[in-house]
């Protein structure tokens, strides 16, 4: 006969401890009664930053410039100081009831059933099997974190000539840590006109690591049998097709969100991004139930969802308080080239969004991007923003263009020229 699982009870479990859950966790935990328990199912918490070991995180949330595993040791002390229970190696693999999920740990299975969740699970990039890139299996094609778990964590080698899939800022953190491993990137490859990534590290990246972009381009297979021997890449405005000889290659960004504890518990999730839907405050289609950081937006940086997770972890402590049940909310419906908005059902009553900022995805570039938000047909806001929408990263829209909209006038639209 099986052992009952045992049953944990705590106040708020926070699934995930990368920035965004660690956040939250430690705000929680100072302002709420009873055990704010985080599950993460890694050997240490702290999420992505443990293996990006290289400067640029805190900018934001800390204003102090921290490599990334410093940042993730300085968010798991403060949720541990603040009073969290940081369960590390627990893997959540499902549901038992609408309000209990199945937890397995080295010392056994749990059951954990909490007055409210909340979801912080993040966001992977696509390998190469879901990109469908043809030719052998050989050895040495990895993603940035397979390459950085590999060299940061396990201190292990990798090749020594690479080819980087993708020109995004996850791009050139894959270029640094081949570098420091010791690996030439002979390429980072794009299907876009230019590199996704903003000119600041694009244009002085590609002299300091004496690479290129190759961009209007696409890998369409991958040479090797043992050990990737080069990849051949096709001009896609020309069709021509060349080799570059390389023993390694990392496919970067082409995020999509860890939701699928989500969609085993019917939460509603938006068809472009794979996110759950949420609204302004953060909250699911499943009452008690809230989502954080890249698991809404894949993705943004780590800084910005951990002020996310500071905003989250308010708007739980007014739903444990009965002050923050969802009022009426309107969906928002986006045009091309918009693949996706979060949040993506507003509530004209409120709580603005975390950081007065609607966070959407675009498929090509638009230097001088004009922003129009209509309801019912009728334009209630026009602005040009002084920032450029580009593909492979978040494109921020301030959340005062939706002040017109209003209960029952009509759909929301958003859409930019």
């Amino acid at each position: 006969m099986s052992e009952t699982p045992t049953v944990l009870t705590p106040t708020v479990a926070i699934i995930g401890g990368g920035p965004a859950g660690l956040s939250a966790a430690t705000t929680l935990a100072r302002a709420v009664d009873g055990e704010v328990l985080v599950l993460d199912r890694e050997p240490e918490a702290g999420g992505i930053p443990r293996h990006a070991d290289h400067p640029g995180y805190g900018i934001r949330d800390r204003k102090r410039f921290m490599s990334g595993p410093a940042y993730a040791r300085a968010l798991v002390a403060d949720a541990t100081r603040a009073g969290a229970r940081i369960m590390t190696q627990a893997m959540v693999t499902g549901w038992s009831d609408e309000r209990t999920v199945l937890v397995t740990t080295p010392q056994g299975r749990v059951q954990v059933r909490p007055e409210v969740f909340l979801f912080a699970t993040g966001a992977r990039e696509r390998p190469r099997t879901a990109r469908m890139v043809p030719g052998g299996r050989p050895g040495g094609v990895l993603t940035t974190g397979q390459l950085q778990n590999l060299v940061h964590l396990n201190h292990e080698r990798v090749g020594a000539r690479a080819v980087v899939v993708g020109a995004e800022l996850v791009s050139w953190s894959a270029v640094m840590t081949l570098s420091e491993a010791g690996c030439r990137t002979e390429a980072l490859i794009s299907q876009n006109p230019k590199g996704e990534s903003y000119w600041l590290f694009r244009v002085p990246g590609a002299l300091w690591f004496r690479t290129r972009v190759q961009t209007s381009s696409r890998v369409v297979r991958i040479h090797g049998k043992q050990q990737v021997t080069g990849v051949e890449v096709e001009n896609t405005a020309t069709g021509r097709r060349r080799v570059i000889a390389c023993d390694t290659v990392v496919f970067t960004g082409d995020w999509i969100a860890d939701h699928e504890l989500l969609r085993m518990a019917g939460i509603e999730l938006d068809a472009a991004s794979s996110s759950p839907v949420v609204d302004t405050a953060m909250r699911t289609s499943k009452d008690g139930v809230f989502a954080v950081g890249n698991l809404n937006h894949p993705v943004e940086t780590a800084d910005v969802v951990a002020l996310e997770g500071e905003f989250v972890a308010a708007r739980i402590v007014e739903y444990l308080r009965g002050k923050g049940r969802a009022g009426a909310t309107v969906p928002l419906a986006v045009d091309g080239p918009i693949r996706w908005i979060s949040p993506s059902v507003y509530a004209p009553a409120g709580p603005e969004p975390a950081r007065k900022r609607l966070v959407a995805w675009v498929d090509r570039f638009i230097p001088r991007p004009v922003v129009t938000v209509t309801q019912g047909g009728q334009q209630l806001a026009r602005r040009q923003l002084l920032w450029p929408a580009a593909p492979g990263r978040a494109f921020r829209i301030p959340s005062s263009m939706l002040h017109g909209v209003t209960e029952g006038g009509g759909e929301v639209r958003i859409a930019v020229h």
